[in-house]
């Protein structure tokens, strides 16, 4: 008899982001790329039984490179312990080796006691290297961003420290259609809709294989292998924006709209991201266009483009001349673009990051002031 149907959703989810995760590392450079079990299994080509000594000869030029190292972020919480335990269950099948990080962001009583928890039952599910971190969180952006700009930062040095070539997320279907709803409030524009990447940060360190699965799914995994899991209580704090969309938002759509919502929003993340990066790529071809031979961009050839395409182009010149992608909103790309399609004479529009917009003879010219 198989796994139980949610045990064997969420080892399935792994599996495939882990044979993704060795087909990249075997096309590094330098790397063969011989799969998991062949011939080459102690580093070196077998000798012939008859051999005897010889000297000793330069390193093998299908020497096996080390396993890589997959580490999963755990809470403790529902998804993250399902992930952990679908790595635990799949990483040694695939030649994988698994670790785990709990960052531990004291803001509760107690928190300290609970990373040291998590850690215990990483360790119990064999995941090695295994370690808490903690952190301290700020105040930039809010309560909800400072927490994730803090567990991002110590989870990328994790990775670092310990070479690791991925770091497993728990996030679930549920945590992405909440993360459109947050973006369509917003009004942040096709980007935002597009929610949470399945791969994304430096060199595709960060993987979301749950992005497909519902939370339901996720604990259900959880009980019916008597894992322990802790709940956090900021996940049912109305404080919290999230909390609150979770536990009356999202109800009530489902009670107004019907069941399909969840499901909906996330088809709506991944529709809206291949749009967002069609638009990027277009917007990136376009650039070198737009630009005199001393690099200034030409108002008229960026009048002729597509809005869409066009603020596009204005942003990425904003952000290279110093403002901070995550304070650069809309209203201020709209400003800057109405230099383009509205001119009437106005002067230079602040951004921030001291950064500068101004058109100048036809030109638009960026910079910090």
């Amino acid at each position: 008899m198989g796994p139980h149907p949610a045990v064997a959703a969420i080892r399935l989810a792994v599996r495939r982001v882990l044979h993704d995760i060795l087909t990249d590392h075997h096309r590094e450079p330098g790397r063969h790329s011989e799969p998991p079990g062949t011939a080459a299994t102690a580093g070196v080509a077998r000798e012939p039984a008859h051999a005897g000594p010889r000297a000793a000869s330069p390193p093998a030029l299908h020497e096996r490179p080390p396993a890589p190292l997959v580490l999963v972020a755990c809470s403790g919480g529902a998804d993250s312990m399902a992930l952990a335990s679908a790595l635990a269950f799949e990483a040694p099948r695939l030649g994988v080796r698994a670790g785990g990080v709990t960052v531990d962001h004291g803001l509760q009583p107690g928190s300290d006691l609970r990373a040291e928890e998590v850690v215990l039952r990483l360790r119990a599910l064999g995941l090695d290297p295994v370690e808490a971190t903690a952190v301290t969180v700020g105040r930039d952006g809010g309560p909800e961003a400072a927490a994730r700009d803090a567990r991002y930062a110590a989870l990328d040095d994790a990775a670092e420290r310990h070479g690791a070539a991925a770091v497993l997320l728990g996030h679930t279907r549920d945590d992405q259609a909440e993360t459109v709803l947050l973006g369509l409030a917003r009004g942040s524009g096709i980007r935002s809709l597009s929610g949470m990447a399945a791969v994304s940060g430096a060199d595709g360190r960060y993987r979301r294989p749950f992005l497909r699965i519902d939370r339901q799914t996720a604990r259900r995994a959880c009980m019916v292998q008597s894992l322990p899991v802790w709940d956090d209580p900021h996940n049912t704090d109305p404080a919290y924006t999230r909390s609150r969309l979770r536990h009356e938002g999202l109800p009530a759509l489902e009670k107004a709209l019907g069941k399909g919502v969840v499901e909906a929003l996330a088809r709506t993340a991944q529709l809206s991201r291949d749009d967002a990066d069609a638009l990027d790529d277009w917007a990136r071809r376009a650039e070198a266009g737009v630009r005199d031979a001393s690099g200034k961009l030409e108002c008229g050839k960026l009048y002729a483009l597509p809005s869409a395409v066009r603020r596009r182009i204005l942003r990425r010149a904003a952000i290279q001349a110093g403002a901070p992608a995550g304070s650069l909103f809309a209203r201020h790309i709209e400003e800057v673009d109405r230099l383009i399609t509205g001119w009437r004479g106005q002067g230079a529009i602040n951004l921030p990051g001291k950064v500068v917009a101004q058109r100048q003879g036809g030109r638009l010219v960026i910079r910090q002031g």
